[in-house]
């Protein structure tokens, strides 16, 4: 039978070093001495980086609208397309109006407003409008510069609200100057007793804002397609189809009361009936109330496969 080992007997637990670092305390002899203390690690090549890196004195400012506003009137008003189509459709209208203008009398406008005229040259100048609208989105896609656009303002919906607003502003303006324009000459060329007093400014407004109207459309369309010729050829068909169709659909008697809607809503018929060549001037609502719904529609579709499409 084996006895316990007594206390002295009994191994001592290996006790761990002490070391000594105590400053202006000399170390017990024997006893292990501290490490010097570590030395800090130099910069990284980052850090360096970082440290020389330029800082621009131009301060940073958050964007906003008024921003993508001010890129797309610079846009606007430098590329050549915006100049022969707006020049186009100036020496359409005024062109045109001017020429009918010169060859009535003054009896011919005793119910009729003095801005008849410019409806002619409408007719024809719209086609320039609708163009622009077009190449307004369109042209980007073409030459690859919208992702340029895009990596500048990556808020897509504030560049496309910016072309509408700017587009629409520039359209209108250039529409309701060149009736304005025809309506102030026509007057002066036809006054007189025999001539009414047909009031004649909400033509003037009217008159623009139904081409303005159409040329948003043609720009949403253009937005949607991406593709110049596809959206044109489209939105030719918009407006010359529901003119010509009417006269093949009032032969059967089941489409008769189509050819009929669509007589009267094609964008021929809406702006003599805004001009008073129809009612006197004092049709054109509904027409334009409808043309705003359906621009509003196609503005909306092009926000929206805007945001889901990579481009």
């Amino acid at each position: 039978m084996t006895t316990p080992p007594t206390p002295q007997q009994q191994p001592q637990a290996q006790q761990p070093q002490q070391t000594y670092a105590t400053a202006g305390a000399p170390a017990p002899q024997g006893a292990p001495m501290a490490p010097p203390p570590a030395s800090p690690a130099p910069p990284s090549a980052w850090q360096q980086a970082m440290a020389n890196a330029y800082t621009s004195p131009i301060p940073v400012k958050k964007t906003h609208l008024g921003n993508a506003l001010s890129s797309e009137w610079t846009k606007i008003k430098s590329v050549r397309s915006t100049m022969w189509t707006l020049g186009t459709f100036l020496l359409l209208v005024v062109g045109i109006g001017l020429l009918a203008a010169a060859n009535t009398e003054p009896r011919n406008y005793a119910e009729m407003p003095f801005t008849v005229p410019a409806f002619f040259g409408l007719m024809l100048g719209q086609i320039c409008l609708i163009t622009l609208g077009v190449l307004v989105t369109s042209s980007e896609y073409g030459t690859g510069m919208i992702r340029t656009t895009f990596t500048a303002s990556p808020q897509r919906h504030r560049v496309l609200a910016a072309k509408v607003l700017v587009f629409f502003a520039t359209a209108f303006v250039v529409s309701a100057g060149a009736i304005l324009f025809v309506g102030l000459v026509t007057s002066s060329m036809n006054s007189g007793p025999e001539a009414g007093d047909v009031p004649w400014a909400g033509t003037v407004v009217k008159g623009s804002l139904y081409v303005s109207l159409l040329g948003v459309l043609a720009l949403a369309v253009g937005s949607m397609l991406r593709h110049s010729a596809g959206a044109i050829t489209a939105m030719l068909g918009v407006v010359l189809v529901p003119a010509i169709m009417p006269a093949f659909l009032m032969i059967w008697e089941s489409t008769q009361s189509l050819g009929e809607k669509m007589n009267d809503y094609n964008a021929i018929t809406a702006l003599a009936k805004i001009f008073g060549a129809e009612d006197n001037g004092t049709g054109g609502g509904s027409q334009l109330a409808l043309l705003a719904v359906i621009t509003a529609a196609a503005v909306a579709g092009a926000f929206a496969l805007l945001e889901k499409r990579d481009v």
